[in-house]
């Protein structure tokens, strides 16, 4: 069976694949932009944030096209609440990283509680 991080990983390396040949973004933010938070500025510097900024986007993504509204909405919501919560590390890499190790095993746990036909 395939799961949604295989799904979210096949996806992550046609991303990254893409964006080899754009300018620079980060899955969720143009990393060009003038007015980056520290917290973004860190994950447009260093490849792996980036890559763990893709991965969640991507799956994130793949979860909300899952879910029927009032679930996408709390979703959402969660969403929300990670990003101040990433934000609040400002340049802190170990932190940005633990908050995307972090949102990732949330975002599968959801994933696993969808209710899917055998």
């Amino acid at each position: 069976m395939i799961s949604l991080r295989d799904i979210a990983l096949a996806l992550t390396g046609v991303s990254m694949l893409l964006s080899l040949s754009t300018a620079s973004y980060a899955a969720s933010f143009d990393c060009e932009a003038k007015t980056l938070q520290p917290d973004e500025k860190a994950i447009c510097d260093i490849r792996t944030l980036n890559d763990a900024d893709v991965k969640m986007v991507t799956t994130f993504d793949l979860l909300s096209g899952l879910m029927a509204m009032g679930a996408r909405g709390t979703l959402q919501d969660e969403q929300t609440a990670w990003l101040k919560k990433r934000q609040a590390c400002g340049a802190d890499t170990s932190c940005i990283k633990a908050a995307y190790d972090e949102r990732l095993l949330q975002l599968d746990s959801t994933y696993k509680k969808i209710n899917r036909p055998l």
